[in-house]
């Protein structure tokens, strides 16, 4: 299982940064606010969808995205290599 560490929990944000080993996931999840993902590293993330549905993601390091609420999927290190990103939500 990924590795989280809450950076910082307020009235307004939390910023969670996600440590993976090979293989590692976060766990099947739902999420509640809005938010955006920095990529620490290149590297790539396998996306299950909650209906099952598999995709790819190749993140560049510092190339950050944003996501709306209500996304539910797992997410799966699919680098041969220790793999982080930093998640930052908008409560």
């Amino acid at each position: 299982m990924a590795k989280s560490e809450i950076m910082i929990d307020n009235e307004k944000t939390r910023v969670t940064r996600w440590s993976f080993e090979p293989g590692e996931d976060t766990g099947k999840h739902v999420h509640e606010y809005d938010y955006v993902v920095v990529p620490l590293l290149d590297g790539k993330l396998k996306i299950i969808n909650h209906d099952g549905k598999v995709s790819y993601s190749n993140l560049c390091k510092g190339v950050s995205y944003f996501r709306n609420k209500g996304v539910n999927h797992n997410v799966i290190n699919h680098n041969d290599f220790p793999y982080s990103f930093v998640e930052i939500e908008f409560k």
